[in-house]
This record gives C-alpha cells, sequence and structure tokens, in this order.
C-alpha cells in the first residue's frame, strides 16, 4: 500500500505533541534535579572558586537553573527521541530506517559535545576571562552569571556536536549532496560565527572557542557526506 502523506495541519499537531510531550519530561526531570541543586553546585563553582550573589532571589534563582539544565540534560534522550520521531514522519519507509541508527548516535554526539564544552571550552574561557584581573580590578563572579555560562556553553556545544551527523543525514535522504557542501563551505562560516555569537557570551574569545570547533565539524561532516554519497 502507498504511504499515507501526513497534511500540514497533521505535521504542526505532531510537532504541537512532542513539544509538550517534551517540555513535561523537562519539568518532570528538572523537578527531581533541583532537589540535589545545592549538593550540585559546590562541584560546578571549583573551576573559580567562592561565588556571590547582587540580589535577592539570585540564590534561589540559581538553584532552579541548576535544576533546569540538569533536567534538560537527564531529558536529553527523550527530546532527541521525539526530534526523531518527528522527522520520520515525513520521511518514506526506505528513509526511516536511517533514524533507527542515527537517533542513538546523535545522544552519544550530544554527551560528547556537551563533556568537550563543560570539560574543555569552559575552564578555557574563564582562565582568560579571569586573566584580566589586576591590582586595581578584583573580579566578583555572580553565582546566577556563572551557571548561565556554563550552562548555555555546554549544551550549546552538545547541540554543534551534531553537525557532522545531521549533514550525513541529509545526504542518505537525497537533500544535499558532498559538492554542494563544499560549494557553500564561506557561506557556512559566516553562518557558524553568527550561529557562535548567538550562543554564547559577548566576547570574541569565547564566540572564538566555539566557532573553531563549528567549522571543523562541518569539515567532518563534509567527509562523512561523501562517504554516505558514494554508499548510497
Amino acid at each position: 500500500m502507498p504511504e499515507q502523506k501526513l497534511t500540514l495541519v497533521e505535521h504542526l499537531e505532531e510537532l504541537r505533541s512532542r513539544v509538550i510531550k517534551s517540555v513535561v519530561f523537562i519539568i518532570i526531570t528538572s523537578g527531581i534535579i533541583y532537589n540535589f541543586s545545592k549538593k550540585i553546585l559546590p562541584g560546578l563553582v571549583k573551576p573559580v572558586g567562592r561565588l556571590v550573589f547582587i540580589a535577592p532571589t539570585e540564590a534561589f534563582v540559581t538553584n532552579i537553573k541548576i535544576a533546569f539544565f540538569g533536567g534538560l540534560l537527564l531529558s536529553s534522550p527523550f527530546i532527541i527521541y521525539q526530534i526523531w520521531r518527528f522527522v520520520s514522519a515525513g520521511l518514506s519507509s526506505n528513509e526511516k530506517r536511517y533514524t533507527l541508527i542515527f537517533a542513538p548516535l546523535s545522544f552519544i554526539l550530544f554527551l560528547m559535545g556537551a563533556c568537550f564544552g563543560y570539560f574543555v571550552i569552559v575552564p578555557i574561557g574563564m582562565k582568560f576571562l579571569l586573566g584580566f584581573a589586576t591590582n586595581f580590578i578584583t573580579p566578583m563572579i555572580s553565582v546566577g552569571k556563572y551557571v548561565s555560562f556554563v550552562g548555555t556553553l555546554s549544551f550549546a556545544f552538545g547541540a554543534v556536536f551534531e553537525i557532522p551527523l545531521v549533514l550525513l543525514f541529509l545526504t542518505k535522504i537525497g537533500l544535499v549532496t558532498p559538492e554542494f557542501l563544499s560549494r557553500k563551505r564561506r557561506h557556512a562560516i559566516v553562518i557558524i560565527f553568527i550561529i557562535a555569537a548567538i550562543l554564547t557570551p559577548p566576547d570574541v574569545i569565547t564566540q572564538c572557542l566555539m566557532a573553531g570547533p563549528l567549522i571543523i565539524l562541518y569539515e567532518a561532516g563534509i567527509i562523512f557526506s561523501k562517504l554516505g554519497y558514494r554508499r548510497r
């Protein structure tokens, strides 16, 4: 039997359902993490020592931020599953088999990216930024700003580590070719720096720390695309 194509309204309804499920899951996991936020915070602040809070509600809001980022991390397998389920709804039966491989791989890449951001990029960025301290300038880092800095960078790198897999997937289903990706390299670099400026704090160093790996990942995506295109 021919496959039944979903209408635009049905696609939007499917998207709404996936988003609601993901949000509910994040809320539940964040509620669980909130009970451990005070134990998690000391481990987060080790790279910088003592932090301060400059508003009466900042310490409380920081615990909520930790709960949110922790819940987002715990929910990432479920969210990635929902994303691939939504994507597969618009694919043919032959194309859907790729999601069975790419879904678990995308979670692994996300964890690798988040760990790279937290254990490599965050320490380098903090060391550079704190290096501007002098006898006349004493760093007093706000705990809320610091947690946002760490969480945003970690999850941003988790997301951008998906680039090679996404490019390979688009090649497999015939939307792009290695030649197209190579031809659009300059445009991709400009977009990469724009994305890095959006996802990172407003300083050049952290933007470059993200843009550099992004460019490498794009080049890796071209290589994966060539391998996948030849096999296809």
